[in-house]
Order: C-alpha cells, then sequence, then structure tokens
C-alpha cells in the first residue's frame, strides 16, 4: 500500500512539474545591445530584461532566473554601465522565468522593488499562491518583499525617464505591460514591452477554482494592449517580436528593426484569436 501511495504522489509530482513551461534558450547569452535612445536589451537568447539608464541611476525590468543574474550584470557591464547602478527593479509579472532573480538583484545593487499589486503576494510568497503554478514545487524562488505596490496607470519616475505600469492580467492577476517614450532619430516614439497574453499549455480558463475571473481578465488585457499606441515592439521573451531575426538588422544607417506597429498590431491579434479559441473549446466541455 505504502509503494503504491509513493507510486501515486511522483505520478502527480511529475505531472505538475511537466505543466511548468521552460525552453532551452532561457539559459543561452545574447549580445547586450542598445534598442534607441536609453533603452538596452541585457537578457538571454529567451528571456527579456530592459535597462533603461539615466543620470540617477537605472531600471531594470525583470531579473530571471538566480542563476541568470550574473550574465545580467556582465551584459550591463559590457554596455558600460555600473550594475549596482540599478536604483528600480521591475517585472513583466509574477513567474519564476521573470523574477526568480529578484531577491539576488535587490541583495546586490540595493534596487527597490516595485510590483503590481495582484502579483504582489506572489511575490512575496515565491510563487506559492500562483494560481497556477504554485502547486509547482519547480517553480518556487526566494519569496522577495514588495518596496512599491503598483496599480494601473502607476508612474515609474527616475531621473527623467518615465514608465507606465498598465495592468495586462489573465497570463498572472497582476501581469504588467510597460510602456515609455524614447527619442530616436530627432522624434519621440511609444515603446510597448507586452508583460504576456499568452494562455499557457494547461490553464484553465473555465471555472477555475484559484482564478475565477481568468477569462474576463484576459479579455480585459487585449481590449488594453490593441488601445495602446506602439511603435517600437517588445516583450518580456524575445520571440514575442521576433528579437533573433531583427537583432542582425540593427545596423547604423538602416531601419531600426524593432520599431514595428504592424508586428505589435499583428500578434496581438493572433493571441486574442489564440485565447478565443482556447475559451471557446474550454466553454463546450
Amino acid at each position: 500500500m505504502k509503494l503504491l501511495v509513493s507510486f501515486l504522489f511522483a505520478l502527480i509530482v511529475n505531472a505538475a512539474t511537466a505543466a511548468a513551461p521552460s525552453s532551452s534558450d532561457w539559459s543561452q547569452p545574447f549580445p547586450p545591445f542598445k534598442i534607441a535612445d536609453n533603452l538596452y536589451y541585457v537578457g538571454t537568447r529567451g528571456l527579456a530584461n530592459y535597462l533603461i539608464t539615466t543620470p540617477e541611476g537605472h531600471i531594470l525590468i525583470n531579473s530571471d532566473l538566480e542563476e541568470h543574474v550574473p550574465m545580467i550584470r556582465q551584459s550591463v557591464e559590457q554596455l558600460g554601465f555600473k550594475f549596482t547602478d540599478i536604483k528600480i527593479l521591475l517585472i513583466s509579472h509574477g513567474h519564476w522565468d521573470h523574477n526568480a532573480g529578484s531577491a539576488m538583484i535587490k541583495q546586490l545593487t540595493g534596487a527597490k522593488y516595485h510590483v503590481m499589486e495582484p502579483d504582489v503576494s506572489v511575490v512575496e510568497t515565491g510563487g506559492r499562491s500562483d494560481p497556477n503554478y504554485g502547486h509547482v514545487p519547480t517553480t518556487h524562488y526566494p519569496a522577495t518583499k514588495v518596496d512599491r505596490v503598483l496599480h494601473d496607470g502607476d508612474e515609474v519616475r527616475l531621473g527623467g525617464a518615465v514608465l507606465v505600469a498598465r495592468l495586462t492580467p489573465g497570463h498572472t492577476p497582476g501581469c504588467t505591460t510597460w510602456t515609455m517614450r524614447v527619442t530616436d532619430g530627432g522624434k519621440t516614439y511609444n515603446a510597448v514591452i507586452i508583460g504576456s497574453p499568452n494562455v499557457n499549455e494547461g490553464y484553465k480558463l473555465v471555472n477555475h477554482p484559484k482564478y475565477p475571473n481568468i477569462a474576463t481578465d484576459y479579455a480585459k488585457t487585449f481590449e488594453i494592449l490593441k488601445s495602446l499606441p506602439c511603435d517600437l515592439f517588445l516583450g518580456a521573451h524575445g520571440d514575442y517580436f521576433g528579437m533573433q531575426e531583427k537583432f542582425p538588422k540593427l545596423k547604423p544607417g538602416a531601419a531600426n528593426p524593432f520599431f514595428d506597429p504592424a508586428g505589435y498590431k499583428a500578434y496581438v491579434e493572433s493571441k486574442e484569436k489564440a485565447f478565443r479559441a482556447e475559451l471557446e473549446r474550454q466553454s463546450k466541455k
């Protein structure tokens, strides 16, 4: 009987662990580069991190996995900036692949951690209260104290840089899309860093016991994303905006490949279509 119980428990744990997404390119280094103005890419091949530099210190978006922190630091320093000058740490959402390194970065830099209100409890419990992955041990990370609780439309300001936090829930309750204005070629443009509109495999959109309004939240997110003016298209993962394909086209004198309003529109439309199809499929069960 004990053997049977142990076997069944192992099956449950393995099934839960398999539900957590991952990708081999998450940990592959990628050359840091200037996107436009004071906005830089300092992430890996698969996980996107952004550095916004100012005379009064810097803002970092996403901390990724704990083992990625040295790579992020190396990328920041390779660009000629001090890692310890990071004053504010932001995230796209409360999943481990975007925030597991936050406690370490706070310790190394003294940065203040700003998180959207619905994801604060997830961050401060180390992922254990996440409505979709809280039961999966491999998605847990060091619990990290939040210094500022954000709400939809709040501004994060430092040294002349202004980022606006837009609540785009569904993927997580506090999933955040960041917008900012950047200057390129003497003109000012709208940059959008999408948090995530993805419906991950295994997500329950109907009768979710821990996130009953998940479908409504997703619908709100697509309305918000469609309303945002976007010239410079970015996101929490490089594959959202075709980073690997666009990067080689980033050359002096050439058009900036990351200015892609048409790509942004097509991406949002495709993700909304996928969400609607999955919602319909689950609703028929």
